[in-house]
């Protein structure tokens, strides 16, 4: 059983099934302890061939037998196998409904979370919340209160019968389970250490996993097969060392567990022996009152196991509640409002920013204006910032008041979803879904027809690479579209964002891993179906932003000129050396391949 600000409100909310499994667990408790009561009378009765029954003494015969032994016990049989059906459907199917829940609750979170907390968080170590502490939770809470509400019930009903039969001899039995209960709050503190310390350890086994596996391709082509393989047995052999601590802990208490009961058992046979041959107890009575005993041992064990399951939930609660509670760094204000459908102006006012946990700013005094309906190519050396720029726009990150404009209205006072709604963005690592190629293009879009998605391909130059495919638009890719090529990937990921038809697209590199006829029926295209439509090309090759209305040349985080192209030949030296340096590469490539 485990208490949390976000495991609570399940209680309520499934508590009609958890009372009606507690109901359940009541009648089978009950039932339960008439056993030992049949066990009295059977045993007597074969040793005297007479049992008191109601203050009478009766004959022990085949009627006696039928009617007040093999009656009641198929009646308890009966209402164990219902009961427990009971119950298990109660407990269990709350605990698996609290875990669907919460699940959703998680996912709701980590959807409204930062690129930020993604940048800083590996997605294994994310996914061992979604599997193995999850799971914890759900067993705490089905199984625990299953534990604790039988512990407490069986175990009261047991000892309240003991004490009738012999106050001194129960007394014997139970001071060595107090002691047990001491004795296991300690263990069960050091369980819980040692249990977060094993996530942490599974955490890190699962970002290394997963991280291999993304990149088994270059693991190959590299020969590292072999050094990988070292760095997983060592993180392996870590997470192993975690868990045996933790089972260590879990043994000594099942150790001790089973210690106090086996010495509570001598105590009880040693003392009710002396009790018989004191004539005090007969033998039916001691195998009665062991048989009490004997349902008090499963809530000591109960106790044990709540103990460990206390310790495992704790933890992985405080993980799970880590990230439910984790802010996300970028939201909406209060007060913002929907300013309506965006037309795609964009300005950048004496922009400053410094990426988190940055020592030097990335961008610094950028200022530039894109008119709607204009197409803008960014371009600039490899980390002088366009990508960030891209960031921005997108609302990837905060920025400060008055520094980054939309449609003349300052970023922060645009709800986040409006921004994102009217954007299309093609991001330089070009992710799909591992789904159906038509699913990857529709995928922005909620209502589409065939043809749409067809003219989505067409307009990015990938609908006849799609109709090789022997399922063609239904041909589901690998993981993170492993199964086409990266020119493949890029005209995909254009296509999906041409599918949007947004006020705005933002191209970071899209047509990087194309060759240049194919760049050309791209960016022909994209001047067909963008027109009067905001685009944004982010590119290191000039022929893709040439004939666009306007470049924007960045250099170390700073704008070093705005203007067409024939205007940064004029006035752009850094431009103009680009544009050569790239001019003698391509008729080096011509030379070579003549």
């Amino acid at each position: 059983m485990i208490f949390g600000k976000y495991v609570n409100r399940y209680y309520l909310k499934y508590g009609w099934m958890l009372l009606l499994g507690v109901a359940s667990l009541v009648m089978v408790d009950y039932v339960q302890l008439i056993v030992p009561e049949l066990y009295r009378m059977t045993l007597n009765g074969l040793s005297d061939g007479q049992v008191e029954l109601d203050g009478v003494m009766r004959a022990f015969d085949m009627d006696f037998l039928l009617e007040q032994i093999c009656r009641p016990l198929l009646f308890v049989i009966l209402s164990l196998v219902i009961g427990r059906f009971v119950w298990r459907i109660c407990f269990f199917g709350s605990a698996v409904r609290m875990e669907t829940d919460l699940r959703s609750l998680m996912f709701d979170r980590c959807k409204e979370l930062s690129q930020q907390f993604y940048n800083e968080n590996k997605v294994g170590g994310l996914m061992s919340l979604f599997t193995n502490d999850l799971e914890t939770i759900q067993d705490c809470f089905g199984g625990g209160i299953l534990m604790a509400a039988d512990a407490l019930l069986l175990g009261v009903l047991s000892i309240i019968k003991m004490a009738r039969m012999n106050i001194w001899l129960t007394l014997f039995a139970l001071v060595p389970m107090l002691l047990l209960g001491a004795v296991g709050t300690v263990v069960g503190r050091a369980m819980t250490k040692r249990w977060d310390t094993r996530q942490e350890a599974f955490s890190h086994l699962s970002d290394f996993s997963q991280e291999s596996f993304s990149g088994i391709s270059v693991i190959k082509a590299f020969v590292r097969e072999t050094k990988e393989l070292m760095a997983f047995a060592r993180l392996n052999r870590e997470n192993e060392n975690a868990n045996v601590e933790f089972v260590r802990m879990s043994v000594l208490l099942n150790i001790l567990v089973t210690l106090f009961v086996e010495s509570v058992l001598c105590i009880i046979f040693g003392y009710g022996g002396y009790l018989v041959h004191e004539n005090v107890f007969n033998v039916g009575e001691l195998m009665e009152f062991t048989g009490y005993f004997t349902s008090v041992i499963w809530p000591i064990m109960a106790i044990a196991e709540l103990i460990d399951m206390r310790s495992r939930g704790k933890a992985s609660l405080k993980r799970i509640t880590d990230l439910i509670e984790t802010k996300p760094d970028v939201n909406d204000r209060q007060g913002v409002e929907d300013p309506g459908p965006i037309k795609g102006k964009i300005e950048f006012r004496g922009l400053d920013f410094t990426y988190p946990g940055a020592s030097s700013p990335s961008l610094h005094d950028v200022s530039f204006t894109i008119e709607a309906g204009q197409s803008v190519g960014i371009i600039g050396k490899t980390g002088s910032g366009k990508t960030t720029i891209a960031d921005l726009i997108l609302r990837q990150y905060n920025v400060e008041d008055g520094q980054l404009f939309i449609d003349d209205r300052d970023v922060n006072t645009i709800p986040l979803s409006v921004i994102r709604k009217y954007t299309a963005y093609v991001p330089q690592d070009n992710f799909l879904f591992s789904d159906t190629i038509q699913n990857n293009i529709a995928f922005a879009v909620d209502g589409y027809s065939d043809q749409e998605v067809v003219d989505a391909a067409k307009f990015a130059g990938v609908h006849e690479d799609i109709f090789e495919f022997p399922q063609k638009y239904e041909t589901v890719l690998g993981e993170r579209g492993v199964t086409v090529s990266g020119g493949q990937k890029q005209r995909i990921s254009i296509a999906r964002a041409l599918m949007k038809d947004a006020s705005i697209v933002i191209m970071d590199d899209a047509v990087s891993a194309v060759d240049t006829k194919t760049e050309e029926s791209i960016l022909t295209a994209l001047r067909q179906v963008r027109a009067g439509k905001t685009t944004v090309m982010i590119a290191h090759r000039v022929s893709t932003v040439q004939d666009m209305d306007l470049i924007i040349y960045v250099d170390d985080g700073t704008v070093a000129a705005v203007g067409t192209h024939e205007q940064l030949l004029q006035s752009c030296e850094a431009y103009r050396k680009t544009v050569e340096l790239q001019k003698l590469e391509e008729e080096r490539r011509g030379d070579l391949n003549a």
